[in-house]
């Protein structure tokens, strides 16, 4: 059983706390998340011990000793991108397989140091939402997309990269400029891409679903809610890359959903104005 090793900021979140089982489902048993180690204990849950305890995980003292004994790592704080570019610097130097959890990066220079620490050591590394795995994204014809409307749940902060994953994954990472069109309860933004072509995105509170128009340059046009397990597909993607090294997403591609996201947080200031996307 291969075993893999978590690198939190602070265990007793709900990504680390659904993994463990998840993985294992995924392989069939194959995988195991086996070892774990945290920077602080969470603030408001099981301290890293009990976390441990409770998942029947190992403690380890050090993210050094947790890297050296693991098969593969999986960074996580999901919702402090802040921090996985301290979180990183050991498992991106080791050679061995790294998924970088949700948001990947607060900005995309932050993103380009990550990936160049991979690059250099030749570390197999990806990031990636979860959303781009829904089975409604896939199977869309990509050359002839016009324009995109989506919508979803959530605070822009932590919630956007879940609409700008699947935007980027259809429209392509040539994003050039954003521009806030929303209110305080009402986040919206959009995005222009190369060609011409522009996607609009909006988050519209805890009940809406993730949902997408796409029109095409036939003017034809699909829409589509999500409904499919889209976590438990990503769950088998990435145990797919640590099986078999494949990346599943182009850096270039995480860099430009981090650089669109910034770029929105930058034009909710300035609302109606374009912020170029850098």
């Amino acid at each position: 059983m291969k075993k893999i090793g978590l690198i939190d900021y602070y265990l007793d979140e709900f990504h680390a706390n659904n993994y463990v089982e998840w993985i294992k489902e995924a392989s069939n048993g194959e995988f195991e998340v086996a070892y774990a180690w945290a920077k602080i204990d969470a603030p408001n849950g099981m301290t890293t011990q009990q976390w441990c305890e409770h998942y029947n995980v190992q403690q380890v003292d050090t993210e050094e000793k947790l890297t050296d004994i693991s098969d593969f790592i999986i960074v996580l704080s999901p919702d402090n991108p802040e921090m996985h570019e301290e979180l990183c610097q050991v498992p991106l130097r080791s050679g061995k397989h790294v998924y970088v959890d949700k948001t990947f990066a607060p900005d995309a220079a932050t993103a380009r140091r990550i990936f160049a620490i991979a690059e250099e050591h030749g570390t197999p590394c990806f990031s990636s939402s979860a959303l781009r795995f829904a089975q409604e994204y896939q199977g869309i014809d990509k050359s002839k997309i016009q324009n995109i409307a989506s919508w979803g749940p959530g605070t822009y902060e932590i919630y956007s990269i879940h609409q700008i994953e699947p935007i980027v994954s259809l429209m392509g990472s040539e994003a050039q400029r954003v521009m806030y069109i929303g209110t305080k309860n009402w986040p919206a933004l959009v995005i222009e891409f190369s060609g011409n072509r522009r996607a609009v995105m909006s988050h519209h509170g805890w009940s809406c679903p993730f949902a997408m128009a796409v029109n095409f340059d036939d003017a034809t046009s699909q829409c589509l809610q999500v409904q499919s397990d889209y976590f438990k597909l990503f769950i088998q993607e990435m145990v797919d890359f640590f099986r078999s090294g494949e990346i599943k997403v182009a850096h270039t591609e995480t860099v430009a959903v981090i650089a669109i996201r910034n770029a929105g947080l930058k034009a909710a200031q300035v609302p109606g104005t374009w912020v170029t996307v850098e």
